[in-house]
């Protein structure tokens, strides 16, 4: 028998789909920050010949950010609970952090909204994913 749309069968396919998406767009821009972030840094209003110590910062970012996106892709069991927990913090401080940078003066104002839009889209998926079956440890007939 096939459970009914929009039950709670959708609920959970969707909570773990938010994971894999947060998944990977953690990785996208951690690869970025990591591989190329002369390039990241001028997009976001940063001029690495002038702040080269942003280069060695982004690099840092970048590494963090590829870690905690394979840990929501690849983690299991109370490593990928403990990932699904911190998410939301991680996402709502780097939203706060970009919003008071570009407050500040910090950051340009288009990359100050950019950065918070970006992780705000981050803590909503990862608010969705840590009220997953697999947050709660329990097993998902979704999960691969």
């Amino acid at each position: 028998m096939r459970p009914k749309e929009g039950g709670l069968a959708d609920i959970s396919r969707a909570q773990t789909g938010a994971r894999y998406l947060l998944g990977g767009i953690r990785l996208f821009n951690g690869a970025a920050a990591l591989f190329v972030p002369r390039q990241l840094g001028q997009r976001v209003g940063v001029d690495p010949d002038t702040s080269p110590a942003a280069v060695y910062v982004l690099r840092l970012f970048g590494v963090r950010t590829i870690y905690a996106g394979l840990e929501l892709l690849i983690g299991r069991d109370a490593h990928l609970r403990h990932a699904l927990r911190v998410a939301p913090a991680i996402h709502a401080s780097d939203a706060l952090s970009a919003a008071a940078a570009g407050k500040a003066g910090q950051l340009p104002a288009k990359a100050a909204r950019m950065a918070t839009v970006i992780s705000s889209v981050n803590f909503v998926l990862a608010v969705l994913a840590a009220t997953s079956r697999e947050a709660r440890g329990k097993r998902s007939k979704f999960k691969r």
